[in-house]
C-alpha cells in the first residue's frame, strides 16, 4: 500500500531548508528547494509502489543514483550530495559531524524562463537550438548503455498492461470507460503490427538506458544550449527502454502543445544523425503510450482536487487520452519531391510541408546535402571543398536517397525529399521509387529571380548546404529538360505563399495534419 509520511517524517528537515526567500516545488517523490544560486533537491519518505524512498538508506541510493545519471547529460547542472546533520541541539544542519538524518542533491539554479517550455511558450524554438537538441541526444543515446539480451516487445507490452491497471483506477468521470477500453484494444493491436521490429531493435542494441523523462519541462537552457535534465532515476527497468520510446516523449510533448513542425525538425535530424530509420513505424504507438501515461497520471493528480483546479487538470487528462488516440491513426505512404535551383527555397519548403504530411511525426524528410555529407564521412554543417562535388559523387547522393526513399515508403511511411533534381534521369529515378511502392507522388519545382537565389545562399549560415552565389551562377545555364510533369511554386515572395501553393497540389493525395 502507497504511503507518504514524508511530511511529519521529514518536518524538521523540510523548516531547515525553507530558509527566507527560499521558493518550494513539489513533486509526488520530491521537494525542491530554490535558493538564489542553489537547489536542494529532498526525497519525499514515500513508498509509492513503483518507487520507495521511505527509509533514509533508500533515499540516499536515490540521491547517489539522480547524481550520477544526469551527470551523463548535464554535469554541469549536478553540483553534489549533501547530508543533512544532527547537531548536538537536536537541530539539523550542514554540519560535518552528527548523525545524518537526510540527504539532498545540490544543483546549480538556473532562470525559470530557461526552461524549454518557457522558451517554447515565447515562440523561441529555434532551428540552431532544435538542432543542438536533437544531436545532444543522439549523442546521448549513441553512449547509453545496452542492455545485453533485451527484449522489445515484451517490454512495450509491460508499459501497456501498465498503462491498463492505471486507468483501471480512474473514475468514469475523468477518462470515459469506452475511450480508455478502445484505446487499450487500438495499443495492443499496433503492439502486435511492430513486434517483430521492436524485438529486432532489441537484438540490434536499440535498448539501453535513456533518459526515461525527456519532456520539455526536463529540459532547460544552460549557457546557451539545450540540456536534459532530471532523468527517472528510480527505476533503471523503466528508463531502459527503445531508444525511440525514449526520444517519444518529447516529441509527443512538443506535438501535443503544438509545436508540430519542431517535433518534425528533431524527429528528422535524430534519424539522420543515428541512422534511425528502421523504427519510424513503432513510433506511432510509442508517442500514444506517452500520451497514455500523461492522461492517467493526470487524471489521478485531478482526482485528488477539487473545483476549478480538478476541472482543469482533468480536462488536461481528457485531451491526452484523445491525443494517445489520435496517435494510433495510420498513416499512409507517399512521395513529395523538391525541386529547384540553390537558393529556391527547397529546404524551407520541405521543412514546412514534412510535419504536415502522414502520421505524426510527419514525413521523413532526406535532404541531398545531408545525405552527401553522411557519405563523407561529416557533420551536416561541415563544409566540404569544391572539389568533391564531381558528377560521379552527386550519382551516388542521388542513389542513396533514392533507396532510402523506397525504404521508408515500403515501411508505409511518407517521405520527402529534397534537392535540386535538375537533371531528367534524376527526376525520373525519384518519382520511380514512389512507383515501385505504389505510392502517391508529387514533383514540385520551385523558381525564383536569379538575385534573389545569390541573396539567399549569400546570406545563409550553419547550413548543410554549401551552395554560394558562384554555384547559383553555373546552375542558371543548366537546361533542366521538360519539367511538364512537375508541379512549378514560385517561390520568389513569402515562405508562406510558397507552402499554401504546395499545400494545395498535394490536397487529395497526401493525408495532411493541420497546421
Amino acid at each position: 500500500m502507497a504511503m507518504d509520511h514524508s511530511e511529519q517524517d521529514q518536518s524538521a528537515t523540510i523548516a531547515f531548508l525553507s530558509a527566507p526567500g527560499v521558493e518550494r516545488i513539489d513533486t509526488h517523490g520530491a521537494m525542491i528547494f530554490l535558493g538564489p544560486d542553489s537547489v536542494y533537491k529532498l526525497k519525499r519518505a514515500v513508498d509509492l509502489g513503483y518507487l520507495d524512498f521511505s527509509t533514509l538508506a533508500l533515499r540516499e541510493a536515490a540521491c547517489r543514483a539522480e547524481l550520477a545519471l544526469n551527470r551523463r547529460t548535464a554535469p554541469d547542472l549536478y553540483c553534489g550530495l549533501r547530508a543533512i546533520r544532527r547537531g548536538p541541539d537536536g537541530a539539523p544542519g550542514w554540519g560535518d559531524e552528527g548523525e545524518v538524518i537526510d540527504w539532498v542533491v545540490v544543483m546549480r539554479r538556473f532562470p525559470a524562463q530557461d526552461l524549454l517550455t518557457q522558451v517554447a511558450a515565447r515562440g523561441a524554438l529555434t532551428q540552431p537550438l532544435l538542432i543542438s537538441l536533437a544531436d545532444g541526444v543522439a549523442d546521448f543515446h549513441a553512449g547509453a548503455q545496452i542492455l545485453p539480451e533485451a527484449d522489445g516487445a515484451a517490454r512495450m507490452r509491460e508499459v501497456i498492461v501498465g498503462n491498463a491497471r492505471s486507468f483501471a483506477a480512474i473514475s468514469p468521470d475523468l477518462l470515459p470507460a469506452d475511450k480508455v477500453a478502445h484505446l487499450q484494444a487500438q495499443s495492443l493491436e499496433a503492439l502486435a503490427q511492430v513486434a517483430d521490429l521492436l524485438d529486432a531493435r532489441a537484438r540490434a542494441g536499440k535498448v539501453r538506458h535513456g533518459h526515461g523523462d525527456l519532456h520539455l519541462a526536463n529540459i532547460c537552457l544552460w549557457q546557451g544550449r539545450p540540456v536534459p535534465f532530471d532523468c527517472l532515476e528510480f527505476s533503471a527497468e523503466l528508463a531502459t527502454t527503445d531508444l525511440l520510446y525514449d526520444l517519444a516523449f518529447l516529441l509527443m510533448d512538443l506535438w501535443h502543445k503544438g509545436y508540430a513542425q519542431a517535433a518534425n525538425l528533431i524527429a528528422n535530424r535524430y534519424a539522420d544523425r543515428m541512422g534511425e530509420e528502421d523504427g519510424w513505424p513503432a513510433l506511432p504507438l510509442f508517442l500514444s503510450v506517452r500520451a497514455a501515461i500523461r492522461a492517467h497520471v493526470g487524471a489521478a493528480t485531478a482526482a485528488r482536487l477539487s473545483g476549478s483546479a480538478r476541472a482543469e487538470k482533468a480536462g488536461e487528462a481528457l485531451a491526452y487520452l484523445d491525443a494517445a488516440l489520435e496517435f494510433l491513426r495510420p498513416g499512409v505512404a507517399g512521395l513529395i519531391a523538391v525541386g529547384g535551383l540553390s537558393g529556391t527555397g527547397k529546404s524551407t519548403l520541405a521543412g514546412a510541408l514534412a510535419h504536415r504530411i502522414g502520421a505524426a511525426p510527419g514525413a521523413r524528410w532526406l535532404r541531398s546535402d545531408v545525405i552527401r555529407k553522411s557519405l563523407a564521412g561529416v557533420a551536416p554543417e561541415d563544409r566540404l571543398p569544391g572539389e568533391t562535388y564531381t558528377r560521379e559523387a552527386s550519382a551516388l547522393v542521388y542513389a542513396a536517397m533514392v533507396e532510402r526513399a523506397g525504404a521508408m515508403l515500403g515501411r508505409g511511411w511518407p517521405v520527402v525529399a529534397d534537392a535540386v533534381f535538375a537533371a531528367p534521369d534524376e527526376r525520373a529515378a525519384i518519382a520511380s521509387a514512389a512507383d515501385a511502392a505504389n505510392a502517391p507522388f508529387l514533383g514540385l519545382w520551385l523558381e525564383a529571380d536569379g538575385a534573389i537565389m545569390q541573396q539567399r545562399v549569400t546570406e545563409r549560415r550553419g547550413d548543410a548546404s554549401d551552395a554560394d552565389a558562384a554555384v547559383v551562377a553555373r546552375q542558371m545555364a543548366y537546361d533542366c529538360g521538360d519539367l511538364s510533369g512537375w508541379c512549378k511554386i514560385a517561390a520568389s515572395g513569402s515562405r508562406d505563399a510558397a507552402a499554401q501553393q504546395a499545400l494545395e497540389a498535394a490536397q487529395g493525395l497526401f493525408i495532411l495534419q493541420k497546421s
